[in-house]
């Protein structure tokens, strides 16, 4: 992947200080600036720096220094959309934002379905606004950086062997972050039912390790039997669905979408969730005959600041849920706006004129 030349995450900067870069336009309480799907489209990252800025947003939340409550959800009887609002504060660059999220068509194939969703962010040491942006990248960055951060923490010492279930945005996404937080994963499984895909995954990894190969499998079980770490991020309507008598002793498994079943969380020997609260929000669909689900032995941003561990044998089959959590939006919204506003990006709307 391309490199970039803007300041590398170590240091995160103050919201205002983004705000003085973008010509003519000095930061106010009657505009905002707004980056588009374009504008966020076009800025290069590495997986090193939204790996490196996500651990962050964790480490600080594990400080005490950040807040993320549980996230609201609204959703209709007959589940043809669901909804989603996220507040939420980061301590290490003081900004408040908030994160809405709207997905229409549940109910049918995924070219017909309307998606949405947006951060909006606040310098909350000036109180004014940053930037409001479409936050579908950040997310989809956002979400195979923490399956990579879970992978390199809860995985068995050793593990070289990983298998990927599904090629939509998250399945494309897994491998380049994976084998940045554990290069030493040596095979490179893939599970997916779509050709273009499959395609989109190989290409891809060439893109981002072009020394790598991809093996793609069309048996499940044979795979998930073989694998040290399984990532399942396909759809709901896969046919995939790895049970816990098929892993071996010391596999990892991570939950992103869909493509395990239920068993694996329910005999997992340790179970570890980057939220207790989401995981009761959004992982119902892992619930056990009478609606329950088995009790978290970790969080992760615990697990990061090691005050919890990942896992406590090689032994053990340990399950992870990768759920959402609005601070690592912020961290990484916010890491693009100084990436945008660096470039002069963005749009500045006379918003509460």
């Amino acid at each position: 992947m391309t490199d970039i030349t803007a300041p590398g995450p170590a240091t995160p900067r103050p919201a205002a200080d983004l705000m003085s870069e973008i010509p003519g336009a000095p930061a106010d309480d009657r505009h905002l600036t707004v980056l588009s799907t374009g504008d966020v489209a076009g800025i290069a990252i590495t997986p090193a720096d939204v790996l490196d800025t996500v651990e962050n947003a964790y480490r600080t939340l594990a400080a005490g220094l950040s807040d993320n409550p549980r996230k609201l959800t609204v959703k209709p009887r007959d589940g043809h959309s669901v909804a989603y609002a996220m507040l939420g504060r980061d301590g290490s660059r003081d900004v408040v934002a908030v994160k809405t999220s709207y997905k229409h068509g549940l109910d049918k194939s995924r070219d017909a379905q309307h998606y949405y969703t947006a951060l909006t962010l606040y310098d909350d040491i000036t109180g004014l606004p940053v930037a409001m942006m479409d936050c579908g990248r950040v997310g989809a960055l956002r979400t195979p950086a923490v399956s990579a951060l879970l992978a390199r923490e809860c995985a068995a010492p050793g593990a070289r062997a990983v298998l990927v279930i599904g090629t939509g945005t998250q399945g494309r996404l897994a491998l380049p972050f994976l084998l940045t937080a554990l290069p030493g994963l040596e095979r490179l499984m893939l599970y997916g039912t779509h050709p273009d895909g499959i395609e989109a995954v190989r290409t891809r990894l060439r893109e981002d390790f072009p020394d790598r190969s991809l093996e793609v499998v069309t048996d499940v079980r044979a795979a998930a039997e073989a694998a040290d770490v399984v990532v399942a991020t396909a759809g709901q309507h896969t046919p995939a669905a790895v049970a816990a008598s098929w892993l071996r002793p010391g596999a990892l498994s991570i939950l992103v979408g869909h493509g395990l079943a239920p068993s694996t969380l329910h005999q997992a020997d340790r179970v570890v969730s980057t939220s207790r609260a989401q995981m009761l929000v959004t992982g119902t669909d892992m619930a056990d005959e009478q609606g329950g689900l088995p009790p978290v032995d970790a969080e992760f941003p615990q697990v990061l600041a090691g005050t919890a561990a990942g896992r406590t044998a090689p032994g053990e089959r340990v399950f992870a849920y990768n759920s959402g959590l609005v601070v690592t939006d912020i961290a990484l919204g916010h890491r693009f706006a100084q990436l945008a506003l660096a470039q002069g990006l963005g749009t500045r709307v006379p918003l509460w004129r």
